[in-house]
């Protein structure tokens, strides 16, 4: 082994320590330039009382309360009105997760959140709502809890910005909280509005100029409004500062310091969660606080309010929101808290006098819960303070897709193809399992899917999917969650099956969702199960649909041989309405208008022998008026003609190209250059991949082949 000096060590690394040293500042440049220090100051401004009431007079919104903030936080973000079924609707950007660029967001659940909203619009008014706990209801998995996460993460940042300041303060005092000094500061323990600190004679005519501004600002809720007094220890401090001063407050207010006030679930300001533990190792001190035994001697007495920690979750929380997880699990004992927290907005911690808090209490819980409080008699009162408000599940296809798109969609999972409609499949018979049985005869679930996905069929009007909406009046509340699908769709993709094909499609996912069935944790029931299993079936059969749909459009993709056989069509149905006579192109002979072509290609359409005339007038009138506003005609500008025309084109090329064998073990030179032109097709015009887009061709053609064995 070979010995180096020191001296040798350094040559030798000299050059490299160098280098090191000018890449780590390359990094700690891009660090700092990436950082915002005015901003940051801004966030940690400090000045005096004065200069407090300086800003709320510019700004009254500094002064706004915890639901006032909440509800501007929501608008903030901006909404869109739209119309659905008849209802107007709102939907609201916040709950897409602009914040996170959708990474909570949340789909399909429009009229919930607008309940939501309005109890929060309501309680910014001052209307009565402020004065209630907001219970989440619903099933496991339906965003109850995406839902709070959302608004804590949202008054986080609001806090940080310019519209949604807020502002605390600290007293400057001696080591011991006395007034003989400034050399220690003391942080509000509450983080509660310097305007607290206004004696309750000013504080009418304090307010009163306030809210002349706050009224004149566009977009102001309801009134600024201070409750109560000041926690016992700030209200232990002031006590002692006025005796010290003979009753001069405004010598008191020169130990106060306002500071910017941020919030932060992980600092515990502002934000609090409250989940239930054992009963044994839990009491009512983790929401209003306890007592510091270290400090009683310092003190003197455990009465003290400077020998008690106001850090208990309701504490914590003040002038934000605070969230309590599966809240009906909590211990009666805690209830009783919650029950003058909502209505009074005090709590009471340990041998001192109420508090009053100034916050948004939200809880979520599900089914089996809710019912236990229903049938307790001596929780009326609980009941009483609470807004429930039901979170279902998705019960539109379109917006349970978006749930699966956003974490397993092409641009997160790069590894594995997913091939097209494998997530819409899975989406469709978690749908399918929520759905009530509709009591109208002869409409099935599939239809009522479809329906609720804004699709028209024949036969049904805005009216009669309003009429099937308002007769289901648990649809969401039961079925499969989202979270079974997203657990199947993860084993999907790490299974060997998926590793060895480089891809998942919808049929290893449906097996996948079957097996899962028989384990499932949360479904005993044997006649569930199977009715579930039935409804696989069903998503099946309408798979096949969707997909021989595709196969159909990509062979029939020809647009110059669609444009001839609709310039064909159009020719023939021109001279029919015109009673004139068509000159064939080959023979040079004026001839009677190609009836057969005419109604071979109406009748994919569905249009009956009797209603041709009518049809044809249709597209002749159809035509003419285009060209009154000076538009052209095209193979694809009726959808109706263009659906027939595709579906003609269709049965003319299927047996040239001989979709049927591709089951067969031979296939010839000409027939496989035509599969791979309609595998070139799918590929562009539907998202497959090659290896998908030649398991659906196989898969289609053995679905026509046993349609041709039956005709035969």
């Amino acid at each position: 082994m070979t010995d180096f000096t020191p001296s040798d060590r350094g040559m030798m690394s000299g050059d490299s320590s160098h280098g090191s040293s000018a890449a780590g500042g390359d990094l700690m440049s891009l660090i700092t330039t990436s950082l915002d220090r005015e901003r940051f100051h801004e966030q940690h401004w400090e000045g005096s009382f004065n200069d407090y009431l300086g800003i709320v007079m510019d700004n009254p919104c500094v002064a706004r309360n915890a639901f006032q903030r909440v509800y501007d936080m929501i608008l903030g973000f901006g909404f869109e009105r739209y119309r659905l079924f008849k209802k107007d609707l709102i939907r609201y950007h916040f709950f897409s997760d602009p914040l996170e660029n959708g990474a909570d967001g949340i789909f399909g659940l429009d009229t919930q959140l607008m309940q939501l909203v309005d109890v929060f619009k309501s309680a910014a008014k001052g209307y009565g709502t402020d004065r209630r706990i907001l219970l989440l209801h619903g099933p496991v998995g339906s965003s109850k809890s995406t839902i709070a996460r959302l608004l804590k993460k949202g008054m986080e940042k609001y806090s940080a910005t310019p519209d949604g300041a807020l502002y605390s303060y600290s007293w400057l005092l001696d080591e011991d909280c006395g007034p003989t000094a400034q050399t220690h500061e003391f942080p509000c323990p509450m983080h509660e509005d310097p305007l607290l600190l206004v004696p309750q004679e000013a504080r009418e005519r304090i307010l009163e100029r306030i809210n002349e501004k706050y009224a004149a600002m566009e977009g102001s809720h309801g009134r600024i409004r201070l409750y109560g007094e000041v926690n016992p220890f700030c209200r232990k401090v002031m006590d002692d500062l006025m005796r010290h001063y003979g009753g001069d407050w405004s010598q008191v207010m020169s130990h106060v310091k306002v500071r910017r006030l941020v919030l932060s679930e992980k600092d515990r300001v502002g934000v609090g969660t409250f989940q239930p533990k054992d009963e044994k190792n839990q009491d009512s001190t983790e929401l209003t606080g306890d007592i510091n035994y270290r400090k009683i001697a310092q003190y003197g007495s455990d009465s003290d309010p400077r020998a008690f920690n106001f850090d208990g979750e309701l504490c914590i929380a003040n002038r934000g929101l605070c969230e309590f997880i599966e809240v009906l699990k909590l211990d009666v004992a805690f209830l009783y808290d919650l029950l003058g927290a909502s209505q009074e907005r005090l709590i009471k911690p340990k041998k001192f006098a109420q508090t009053y808090i100034d916050e948004v209490i939200i809880g979520h819980t599900n089914e089996p819960e809710y019912k236990k409080l229903q049938s307790n008699e001596l929780m009326e009162a609980f009941r009483d303070r609470t807004i429930k408000i039901d979170v279902p599940y998705n019960i539109r296809l379109d917006d349970e897709i978006r749930i699966y798109q956003k974490d397993f969609g092409s641009d997160r999972i790069k590894q594995i193809h997913i091939a097209p409609h494998t997530l819409e499949v899975a989406a469709m018979w978690a749908v399918l399992t929520r759905l009530e049985e509709p009591k109208k005869a002869g409409v099935t679930r599939l239809q009522k899917l479809k329906l609720y996905n804004g699709k028209s069929i024949p036969g049904f009007t805005e009216d009669s999917v309003k009429e099937l909406r308002e007769e289901a009046r648990r649809e969401g509340m039961e079925g499969i969650s989202p979270r079974y699908i997203q657990d199947k769709i993860s084993n999907a993709l790490v299974s060997s099956q998926a590793i060895e094909e480089g891809q998942i499609n919808p049929f290893m996912i449906m097996n996948t969702l079957e097996e899962g069935l028989t384990h499932h944790s949360l479904i005993n029931d044997e006649e569930t199960k199977k009715a579930y299993r039935e409804m696989l079936a069903i998503v099946l059969g309408e798979y096949e649909d969707i997909i021989k749909g595709e196969v159909q459009r990509a062979i029939s993709a020809d647009e110059d041989a669609i444009r001839r056989l609709c310039a064909n069509y159009i020719e023939n149905v021109r001279a029919y309405t015109q009673k004139e006579r068509v000159k064939n192109k080959y023979t040079g002979k004026d001839e009677d208008p190609d009836e057969r072509l005419m109604r071979s290609i109406e009748e994919k359409i569905d249009i009956p022998d009797s209603r041709k005339d009518d049809f044809r007038q249709e597209i002749m009138n159809y035509i003419g008026a285009l060209a009154l506003d000076g538009k052209k005609f095209e193979y694809n500008t009726n959808a109706r003609l263009y659906k027939a025309l595709e579906l003609k084109l269709f049965e003319d090329q299927r047996d040239s190209i001989k979709l049927k064998n591709l089951v067969s073990s031979v296939v010839d030179d000409e027939t496989q250059q035509k599969i791979d032109l309609l595998k070139k097709r799918m590929i562009e015009n539907f998202g497959y991949n090659d290896r998908s887009a030649a398991d659906v061709l196989n898969y289609v053609a053995s679905i026509f082949a046993r349609g041709d064995a039956k005709g035969e």
